[in-house]
């Protein structure tokens, strides 16, 4: 009787050195990224990333944009006829991440992969603003669209992507992207609602 409690008190521990391990295995994986919250990190110009929005309307914690399209690319030259749009954009973790697991202080993109293909990575950008018309009246439009990168299954046919079975997924984009769903609404120009949407699937989850 004493050797059988004797085994079971063993077991016992063993399994909770085991599972202590794992928590400390993981713990460790964890501790090895930097976060925002560090202040160690910087952006694709050089600049210290901090919390909450920053000059141009990043927001890198809530992995969200929120500003003039032009101040989305730093205020670029070639984009100043586009300086009175407004734009907000929304991504996940994989598109870009608000922490560092790879050592170079930058915030990862597709972590884990060696391209977007395949990787979950997801976009919405909204854009809006107004312009006149051809009789002079102010016309105002809205823009919306939602992107996803390729499956790591999925083939680039004429400028669409479909998925292994055939089925559309939706317009190429930027090479490793596909268009899911588009909404566009400018009464000058007879644009109202959606404009397409994929045919295989239209939810950002389901990539």
């Amino acid at each position: 009787m004493k050797k059988i409690t004797l085994l079971v008190i063993v077991s016992i521990l063993l399994i909770a050195v085991v599972a202590f391990a794992n928590i400390s295995d993981v713990s460790a994986k964890k501790n090895a990224c930097t976060t925002i919250q560090s202040g160690d990190l910087v952006a694709s110009d050089g600049s210290p990333i901090l919390l909450g929005f920053d000059d141009w309307g990043y927001n890198y914690q809530g992995r969200m944009f929120k500003g003039g399209y032009c101040d989305s690319y730093r205020d670029a030259a070639w984009c100043q006829p586009y300086k009175d749009v407004n734009l907000m954009m929304k991504w996940n973790d994989a598109w870009i991440s608000n922490q560092d697991c790879d050592g170079d202080l930058k915030l990862d993109r597709h972590y884990g992969f060696d391209t977007y293909i395949g990787s979950g990575a997801w976009l919405t950008n909204h854009q809006s603003g107004e312009y006149e018309g051809e009789n002079g009246e102010v016309c105002k439009w809205n823009y919306f669209v939602k992107i996803v990168a390729a499956p790591a299954d999925a083939s680039l046919d004429g400028g669409t992507w479909y998925n292994v079975d055939g089925v559309e997924i939706g317009p190429e984009i930027w090479r490793q992207f596909a268009i899911i769903q588009q909404v566009e609404n400018d009464a000058c120009a007879g644009l109202h609602g959606l404009q397409y949407i994929s045919p295989d699937n239209a939810g950002l989850g389901g990539w």
